[in-house]
């Protein structure tokens, strides 16, 4: 939670608020100042002729995510997974499903997970933002995606209840 007022920078008090309990208050502009948080979304991409799930690798890390990107003001969840599926892959996602979220308190971002299927892999063309990618049947997805990561609790969630 933010400790100050996202209008004014006055220090927030706790203040009771009827049905949501205890709730930053602003004394000095007189309103509730609700969290903020980010929004994303990550996808699990699959190429829907193979069964065959794309991960990449990012940053100079040379270990393999989902791909994923921020939510614009205003867009729905399913049209900003289509759109980051398209601007960083340049690929085409044919029908998407959502699957769960997490909240990821390092980036204060809630994570909202799709599968993505794409009818042509071979549309793939990668902008600058991922470094490296591969195609890998679900099993190897799984014992190559970073461990201990939301990428992985996303897609062994996902494996493990097709």
């Amino acid at each position: 939670m933010s400790s100050y007022c996202t209008e004014c920078g006055t220090l927030l008090v706790e203040k009771e608020l009827e049905g949501e309990g205890l709730v930053p208050y602003c004394e000095k502009c007189g309103q509730y100042r609700f969290p903020l948080y980010n929004v994303a979304v990550s996808m699990i991409v699959i190429d829907e002729s193979t069964g065959k799930i794309l991960l990449i690798q990012q940053y100079g890390r040379p270990v393999y995510i989902l791909v994923a990107g921020y939510v614009n003001r205003g867009e729905k969840l399913e049209d900003a997974t289509v759109r980051e599926i398209k601007e960083e892959t340049g690929m085409t996602a044919s029908r998407v499903h959502f699957n769960r979220t997490s909240f990821f308190e390092k980036s204060n971002t809630l994570m909202c997970n799709f599968t993505a299927f794409v009818k042509d892999a071979s549309e793939l063309n990668p902008n600058k933002e991922i470094d490296s990618y591969k195609w890998f049947a679900p099993d190897e997805a799984r014992k190559n995606i970073l461990p201990d990561s939301l990428a992985s609790k996303f897609l062994n969630a996902y494996l493990d209840g097709r």
